[in-house]
C-alpha cells in the first residue's frame, strides 16, 4: 500500500487502530452459529479536508467500518479517534463534529423536506429561518425544484430523498462527512450533481469526507486516496494515480485494479458488512 507521510497531528481527521468488528450469523438450515469477521484489523490516517474512497464487493465491510466510525458500532478491538475524540469514550462529542449518508436514508415519510429537515436541524441547535434558508440552496444546487421542498418525502423519488439526506447532513456543519454509498440508484445527472456538490464542500466548508462506493468511475474522479476492502482489510491504499500504476497494466483503469486485486471475490455474500 502507498506509503503517507507523517501527519502533524492538528492535522489529522480521523485516526483508526487495530479496528476489529465481528458478528455471528447462521445461514438457513444450519444448526450452529458462526463468527463472521466484518472488520479484521484496519489501521487508517485521514488528514483534515482528504476525500477518501473506500472500495470493495458486498460484505467486504465497508458500511461496518462506515458505522464504527459514525459512532453506531462498537469495535471488538482498537480504536477510531475524531479529531483527538475517542469514537467510544466520547461518543456525543464526536457525534456534533461528524454526519451520516447512508444508502438507507431514513426520515419521517408523512413529512415534508422542509419538516425533516427543520427537525435535524432543531436538534443541533440550528435556527429554523437559517436552516430552511441553507437547505433552499443547498437542494437548489443539487437540482431538486424549491416545491419538492413542500412535498411529503413518500412522494418523492429516491434520487430526491438522497439529495434531501445529504442536505440535511451539511446544515450541521459538520467537520467530517461519512457518506456510506450516496449515490447508489441515482440517474447520471443527479449522481454528477452530487459529486460536483461534494467537491464544493471539501472547498468551502473545510470538511473531510469518507465515502464508500461501488462506483469505480465516482473514486477515481473526486477522490484523493482510495482504499481497497476485501474480508475485513484493506488490501491496497493510494492515491487513484498510485494504485493504477502499481497494480494495473499501462492503460487500465481504477476498475480494473479493483478486479485485478479482488476480482475472484465478488461474489462473496456473507453478511450486510
Amino acid at each position: 500500500m502507498g506509503a503517507m507521510p507523517a501527519i502533524p497531528l492538528d492535522r489529522v481527521a480521523l485516526e483508526a487502530s487495530g479496528l476489529k468488528k465481528s458478528f455471528r450469523e447462521r445461514e438457513a438450515g444450519e444448526r450452529h452459529w458462526r463468527q463472521v469477521d466484518a472488520v479484521a484489523g484496519i489501521d487508517l490516517v485521514v488528514p483534515r479536508r482528504e476525500i477518501l474512497g473506500i472500495l470493495g464487493p458486498n460484505g467486504s465491510g465497508k458500511s461496518t467500518l462506515i458505522r464504527m466510525m459514525a459512532t453506531l458500532l462498537i469495535p471488538d478491538a482498537g480504536y477510531v479517534r475524531v479529531f483527538g475524540l475517542d469514537a467510544t469514550r466520547d461518543r456525543m462529542a464526536v457525534r456534533r463534529l461528524i454526519n451520516r449518508v447512508s444508502v438507507e436514508a431514513s426520515f419521517f415519510k408523512k413529512l415534508t423536506a422542509t419538516e425533516n429537515l427543520a427537525y435535524a436541524t432543531g436538534l443541533y441547535g440550528v435556527s429554523n429561518r437559517e436552516s430552511q434558508q441553507e437547505a433552499a440552496r443547498i437542494l437548489e444546487r443539487l437540482g431538486l425544484p424549491a416545491q419538492k421542498l413542500r412535498v411529503p418525502l413518500e412522494q418523492l423519488s429516491r434520487g430526491q430523498q438522497q439529495k434531501v439526506a445529504i442536505a440535511r447532513a451539511l446544515l450541521t456543519s459538520p467537520n467530517l462527512m461519512l457518506l456510506d454509498e450516496p449515490t447508489t440508484g441515482l440517474d447520471p445527472k443527479s449522481r454528477r450533481e452530487v459529486q460536483e456538490f461534494i467537491l464544493e464542500v471539501r472547498a468551502t466548508h473545510d470538511a473531510t469526507i469518507i465515502i464508500s462506493t461501488h462506483d469505480m468511475e465516482e473514486a477515481d474522479r473526486i477522490c484523493d486516496r482510495v482504499a481497497i476492502i476485501d474480508r475485513g482489510r484493506f488490501v491496497a491504499l493510494d492515491t487513484p494515480k498510485g494504485l493504477k500504476s502499481t497494480y494495473g497494466q499501462g492503460g487500465d483503469s481504477l476498475e480494473a485494479v479493483f478486479f485485478n486485486l479482488i476480482g475472484s471475490t465478488l461474489e462473496q455474500d456473507t453478511i450486510d458488512a
